[in-house]
């Protein structure tokens, strides 16, 4: 495959999709990118995507720079996982994005370009904020009651679904404990689903309330 077809390629998909450089420098940036962030690809091209995005990680330090660790990844032919990305957009908010990578190595121009593949997920993580937030309210409760008095018994929850509310009181999302859990996502939907049975539940949020109120994690 050449670039011409590549970017051909990337202008189809629904994704925000944009090619660099091992310099960093932005050679392709679809419809969908122009939509995400609001930067037409006229705007984009051939600035660099640190200077563009201004990317932070999840600990609020700045990832995107000059020398950033997918191109080291990419440059010493590395497994690069998908990642959670706060960017700016070309009106000066910020927006959450998941970002997928492919290392395209294009040996007619004996070069090495970095695709990204962005979706929104703004909505996720303000779920994921509430949920820690609904947490950290429930400790509280907890530790102000000091008691559990007056709750009907229920069937005692295994190690491995103690672990899941854990992590998912943690603000951790499924993909996440299912990748540091080593189980698939079906699995971890199994164990959620025996979870809200045995403490009579609804939902994940109502569980992890649920188990901390009882002193279960």
């Amino acid at each position: 495959m050449l670039e011409t077809e590549l970017f051909a390629f990337l202008e189809r998909t629904s994704d925000a999709a944009f090619a660099v450089t091992e310099q960093g420098e932005i050679c392709s940036w679809n419809k969908a990118a122009e939509k995400i962030f609001g930067f037409a690809a006229a705007e984009a091209l051939n600035r660099t995507c640190f200077e563009l995005l201004d990317g932070l990680g999840a600990l609020g330090t700045h990832v995107c720079t000059g020398h950033c660790s997918v191109q080291v990844c990419a440059a010493q032919q590395l497994e690069i996982p998908d990642f959670d990305l706060h960017v700016k957009t070309r009106a000066g908010d910020r927006l959450w994005v998941n970002v997928t990578t492919i290392v395209f190595d294009e040996p007619r121009r004996n070069r090495r370009l970095i695709v990204h593949l962005a979706r929104d997920i703004s909505h996720r993580k303000r779920n994921e904020e509430l949920l820690t937030k609904m947490t950290e309210i429930s400790q509280q409760l907890a530790a102000a009651s000091g008691e559990v008095d007056g709750l009907a018994p229920v069937t005692p929850l295994s190690e491995q679904e103690r672990r899941i509310l854990r992590l998912f009181a943690r603000g951790k999302n499924s993909a996440e404990i299912a990748r540091e859990l080593g189980i698939t996502l079906p699995t971890l939907r199994n164990h959620l689903h025996s979870i809200n049975e045995k403490l009579r539940t609804h939902n994940r949020l109502e569980a992890v309330m649920h188990a901390m109120h009882r002193g279960l994690i």
